[in-house]
């Protein structure tokens, strides 16, 4: 099972201090079973219908009570053991920080902060001030680009990002994002031309109308 793999990765943090939360979506493949199993080395856990993936981030953050968060898919791991010890050495006054992904086997290097026409990093490399998240909570009318109009939501409204230079996280390629490319660059035209200024538009739409079409044509 791809969560186990995730809650083998987060137990094996050298970083003492974490508060390790899983929110379900009242899965029917055994998942409770193995959350009742783990249940005294969790700090909660809730498995019950939701909106989707981007709604049950926003319940992980209303039950966290620690200063950062960062979100984990099942499947994902940690780049190493250490990995979270090695951000908080590094942490500087900011409400992001975020670093690199391993995407089968290669490291897909994040880019510095600017308004995009894309994700410049994973938010599954990425901790966030969980302040900050609930200021700007996922909107879960865009179901595959939430994370994308929260990134720039944050950086637009002038949130401090502090980008680190060493892979964060493992990346499982076999996400919907991944398998549904095209509905996410739909979703992500939306995201522009209800986010961006029409200078901006100008800018992003053309590259991302260009790569949905692509994508389309590709039959993906």
């Amino acid at each position: 099972m791809a969560l186990l793999s995730t809650m083998r990765s987060v137990e094996t943090q050298t970083y003492p201090n974490l508060e390790y939360i899983i929110v379900d979506g009242a899965s029917e493949d055994g998942t409770v079973n193995v959350l009742n199993t783990y249940e005294g080395r969790l700090s909660a856990w809730v498995s019950e219908p939701d909106k989707g993936i981007y709604d049950a981030m926003n319940k992980a953050v209303g039950i966290a009570t620690g200063q950062w968060v960062i979100f984990m898919n099942a499947g994902d791991v940690f780049a190493s053991t250490n990995v979270l010890s090695d951000i908080f050495a590094e942490l500087r006054d900011c409400d992001v920080i975020y670093g690199d992904v391993i995407k089968n086997g290669t490291v897909k290097q994040a880019e510095i902060p600017h308004n995009s026409h894309r994700m410049y990093y994973c938010h599954q490399s990425a901790l966030t001030l969980r302040d900050c998240l609930l200021r700007f909570p996922f909107d879960c009318r865009h179901t595959m680009s939430a994370d994308y109009k929260q990134m720039k939501q944050m950086y637009l409204a002038g949130c401090r990002f502090i980008q680190l230079h060493f892979p964060i996280a493992k990346y499982d390629m076999g996400g919907v994002s991944n398998r549904q490319r095209s509905s996410g660059l739909r979703d992500n035209i939306s995201v522009v031309l209800e986010i961006d200024s029409w200078k901006d538009q100008l800018k992003f739409l053309p590259r991302l109308v260009f790569v949905y079409l692509l994508c389309k044509l590709r039959g993906k």
